[in-house]
């Protein structure tokens, strides 16, 4: 039987509130510019989901995919890689600054990890 996919509805939302956060906008402005409202907007606050039109809205505006965040068994990605990659395509880093981020974020992970099962 095939395994079930499960949607992690809080890390979207938390995803979404640091796009907001990075494009120095707010919540209002979000609902003015992908039609969702305000109310939908709150209620997600508060760990309700929204419906499939606001969750497609709200991926279309953040450019978040929502593949991205269900529990379907991924290739074997790591998560630096692509923290990485995202750095890389970043326009307001240049090379220098997506290092320097780079190596924050790695050592802050390799901080705070969870141990090997094995360990």
């Amino acid at each position: 039987m095939a395994e079930r996919t499960e949607f992690d509805f809080e890390a979207f939302y938390k995803a979404l509130k640091a796009t907001v956060l990075v494009r120095n906008t707010n919540w209002k402005e979000v609902s003015r510019q992908t039609g969702v409202s305000q109310t939908t907007l709150s209620r997600m606050s508060k760990s309700r989901q929204p419906d499939a039109a606001s969750l497609t809205a709200l991926s279309a505006w953040s450019g978040l995919n929502p593949t991205e965040f269900t529990t379907t068994p991924k290739h074997e990605r790591e998560p630096i890689a692509m923290v990485t990659k995202l750095l890389r395509e970043d326009p307001n880093l240049d090379s220098a600054g997506a290092d320097a981020l780079e190596t924050i974020i790695t050592a802050a992970y390799d901080r705070f990890k969870r141990a090997s099962v094995d360990d």
